[in-house]
């Protein structure tokens, strides 16, 4: 049974330049402006990956004006972790992390084991196809939690 969408989710990967961007704009197709959604990576050392851009593109999502930002950074432009209702994390390192940084926090932190696509397939297609896997993951623990959506 789907759960009632939080009013607030935060998704966190390692450089918030594949998965947790990726998580965002799908929450935001999926689930529309009635949930307020960003993301953070442990380091925000990488611009958001091309792959990640051209696998959300295909559903019509957008991606490439997104600003790679660590948890750090997030809160100093203003998101105080405290007020996320949910944090998801999509990568050990950013579940750790996550788990560390709001243990002063009465908010749930959970693990979606999303693979890294990055570094797999030989050619353009192979890369893509891990990407959409990735992408994939992200929309099925998705509406596994939340339903379809909108």
């Amino acid at each position: 049974m789907p759960r009632d969408l939080p009013t607030s989710v935060l998704f966190c990967c390692d450089h918030n330049a594949v998965r947790s961007p990726m998580a965002e704009g799908l929450m935001k197709k999926f689930y529309g402006m009635d949930t307020y959604v960003q993301s953070a990576g442990v380091k925000s050392d990488l611009e958001v990956d091309g792959f990640s851009i051209a696998v959300c593109e295909e559903m019509g999502v957008e991606l490439g004006r997104h600003r790679a930002r660590t948890f750090d950074e997030m809160e100093e432009w203003g998101d105080d972790l405290g007020s996320f209702d949910l944090v998801v994390a999509l990568s050990p390192a950013s579940q750790r992390a996550a788990l560390e940084l709001t243990r002063r926090y009465h908010l749930e932190v959970i693990y979606w084991p999303i693979m890294d696509p990055t570094g797999l397939g030989e050619t353009r297609e192979a890369k893509l196809d891990s990407y959409r896997q990735a992408r994939d993951q992200i929309i099925n623990n998705m509406r596994e939690m939340w339903g379809d959506g909108i």
